[in-house]
């Protein structure tokens, strides 16, 4: 086992690792650069999806108390971790759940949705976070990622959300989403087009 002390945005912590999940030598540079960018109110509801070893849970719990942070992970010793190093940092682990995506998820109405997902080829996982993040969030939400890439997510957040904000931070690139409409952006979109499709043929 490590054992990580850091502070993060001028509040210490400590987290418990292992060789067997994520980054476990450090945080993670590119969870530092999403967090510096969050904007956290007392009474906002938050998930942290492919929550790792509870770094992000963690500071938000000290923000806005562990009963409204709701962590999921496929792998179970993360998950056994995120629950240690909430209660190592004076929180009682409540809402930490082993789930494959959202397979086993029925929460929802959340203000902040977090997550740094992992890297694949085919972008499935991020895909369904994306889609599935978004049926989860409140009207005026927001959707917060970080990864490596850029051109991708922000064709896909722009699909489903309407428009994203994008920072670039020591290599990395944090996106940010606000949840306006219900409807994904992209299906009004094409409802837009089919309808003046309809128009054009009816002339």
């Amino acid at each position: 086992m490590n054992k990580i002390k850091s502070v993060i945005n001028n509040k210490e912590f400590v987290f418990l690792t292992d060789e067997n999940v994520f980054s476990p030598q450090s945080i993670d540079k590119g969870t530092l650069a999403m967090l510096s960018q969050l904007e956290l109110k007392s009474e906002d509801k938050v998930l942290d999806i492919g929550c790792g070893y509870g770094v992000v849970g963690v500071y938000c719990a000290n923000i806005v108390g562990a009963h409204r942070v709701y962590m999921f992970d496929v792998d179970t010793r993360a998950v056994e971790l995120s629950k240690i190093n909430m209660e190592l940092n004076g929180f009682y682990a409540e809402n930490v759940i082993v789930s494959n995506g959202f397979k086993e998820i029925t929460w929802k109405g959340f203000d902040i949705i977090l997550s740094n997902p992992p890297y694949h080829e085919n972008f499935s996982i991020p895909k369904e976070f994306i889609e599935k993040g978004f049926n989860r969030l409140n009207i005026g939400g927001k959707m917060y990622m970080v990864t490596k890439r850029k051109e991708w997510y922000k064709k896909k957040l722009i699909a489903i959300f309407g428009g994203v904000k994008i920072w670039e931070l020591d290599g990395y690139f944090v996106f940010m989403a606000v949840k306006k409409s219900d409807r994904y952006a992209g299906k009004k979109y094409e409802k837009l087009k089919n309808e003046q499709k309809k128009q054009s043929k009816s002339i």
